[in-house]
This record gives structure tokens, sequence and C-alpha cells, in this order.
């Protein structure tokens, strides 16, 4: 994946016909070059109908999930599998590139000690099997990392670097997020320094979710790193202003983190292509 894209988060989470319809006439509207399509529910998602959407606004698309309590890897690693070849299947179907997100868990996993060494056996074994399976359909394989708060197993760039490298494969690769990062890396940039080579995916996030350019995140820091790893992956660009409420409590989002979407696309798309254009990313 390379070039600006963004989370279907803008317009929708739930991934039916309608809401990709609306989605990629949006991120085309926004002349975005891919949308990253959310696999909630894998099985129900009309590929062909996606397919045609996506060939029709000349648009590319990048898939990401985080796993249901029943196929969280570091306890059910065969469920695990089972649940992400459904949607790397689904995505290929789809003409994706990619699967993304928390593959190896939830958004809300946490068992109140740090992990074990065996739940990380569980998560290896687990994602080594459906990157076999994403690199037989030609798609790459991502493994992002989150803040303490939704997870225990992969916080930091090190961590996600450590399970990328365990795992071997070409097509497995360490997408980072700005919001997580603001949270848990000891500056932002050097998350993106130790992923160096195997970051191929950045989720472009303000500290509050909202609109970029408008919190906390230090985007000068992020943009220089970037800019001195010569990073040629895909900048996405995540803002949950159409967080529906039964979703609120995966993610801890209690209250609209902006305006609307004028505000978002209007104030931080411009703001995102302006630092990206700055530091010679786009």
């Amino acid at each position: 994946m390379q070039g600006f894209g963004i989370h279907a988060s803008m317009w929708t989470m739930k991934w039916d016909r309608a809401g990709a319809e609306r989605a990629i006439a949006g991120a085309a509207r926004y002349n975005m070059e891919f949308i990253e399509i959310p696999l909630a529910d894998a099985a129900s998602v009309d590929a062909g109908h996606t397919r045609e959407l996506l060939e029709k606004h000349g648009l590319r698309a990048a898939c990401s999930l985080v796993l249901p309590q029943a196929a969280w890897a570091s306890v059910r690693p065969e469920a695990a599998v089972e649940h992400l070849k459904v949607a790397i299947d689904k995505a290929a179907l789809m003409g994706a590139e990619a699967l993304t997100g928390v593959t190896y868990g939830g958004t809300n996993e946490r068992t109140g000690v740090p992990p074990t060494q065996a739940e990380y056996d569980n998560v290896a074994h687990a994602l080594g099997a459906a990157a076999k399976q994403a690199k037989a359909q030609g798609i790459q394989f991502g493994v992002e990392a989150v803040n303490r708060y939704e997870s225990h197993l992969i916080n930091s760039a090190e961590q996600a670097v450590a399970l990328v490298e365990r795992i071997g494969m070409d097509n497995v690769f360490v997408h980072l997020d700005t919001f997580h990062m603001n949270i848990e890396e000891k500056g932002a940039a050097n998350g993106i320094l130790v992923a160096r080579e195997h970051l191929k995916y950045m989720h472009l996030s303000e500290s509050d979710r909202g609109t970029p350019g408008a919190g906390n995140v230090p985007w000068d820091s992020i943009f220089a790193a970037l800019s001195a790893i010569g990073f040629k992956g895909a900048l996405t660009l995540e803002s949950f202003v159409s967080m529906p409420p039964e979703m609120a409590g995966d993610i801890s989002t209690w209250r609209p983190v902006a305006r609307d979407e004028d505000e978002v696309m209007g104030n931080g798309l411009s703001f995102l292509r302006n630092k990206a254009a700055q530091y010679q990313l786009a």
C-alpha cells in the first residue's frame, strides 16, 4: 500500500451495501487514493459489489479488523486462524491489497496482568498461519500496535516489530497509529525509527481521534521521522466522526470527537496533506 487514504469510519462502520456506497463515493470525492474498509462482519460483506464500486471510482483498498472475543488469538489461536482466513478471502475477493488492524486480538482485551509467553506463542502461531493464507492470496498482512487501555499484548512499535520478526514472512508488516503512539511511545518519532523497515502503514489520528492538527499529536516529529526513514507506505486519515453508539465501548469514545465531516475533511485532511508535502512524503 502506498499513498494517501482514509478509514471508512468517516462515513460508516457497517460495511453493508449502503455503507460501502456512501464511503467509497465519499473517499473518491476527496481524491483519496485508497479507502480502509472495516471488516467487523466479513462473512456478510458483498465483495463483488464493493469491488465494482472501487473500480467505478478508481480507488484501491485495504481492509482492517479486530478479533471478536471468541477468536482472540492469545487464548483461542485456531479460532483466530479461521476468523482471519474468512477476512483474508473476502479482502482478496474485493481486490484489497492488505488486511491489517488488531489482527491478534480485541480492543478490550486485558487480563489484568502482563502477557505471558504462552499468550505470545499462541498469537505468533495464529498470525503465522494467517499470513501464509494471505500470501497465497496476494494480500499483505499487518499488525497494529494499540494502547494499553485496549490491549495488553502489543502496545509499542518495539513489540509489533518483535512479533513481525518472529513470524518472519515478507508479507507481514508493522502498522502504527499516531493516537496510540501519543500514549505509548517515548517520543512518537522513536516508534517510527524502531519500526523502520517493517513500517508500511500509518494511521494519522489526532490525540482525541477527531480533527488532525487540532490536538496534541506532535505532527512535525511524526512527519520528520517518516521522511528520515524514507517511508513509502500508506498514510491513512482515521477519525471516528460516525462512530455508532453501540461501538463506543470498543474504543472508549463517549462523545463526538469533531463537529462533522466538513471539519475533519476540510481542516484535518488539508493539514495532513500540507505536512506530507512539507516533508516530501507526497
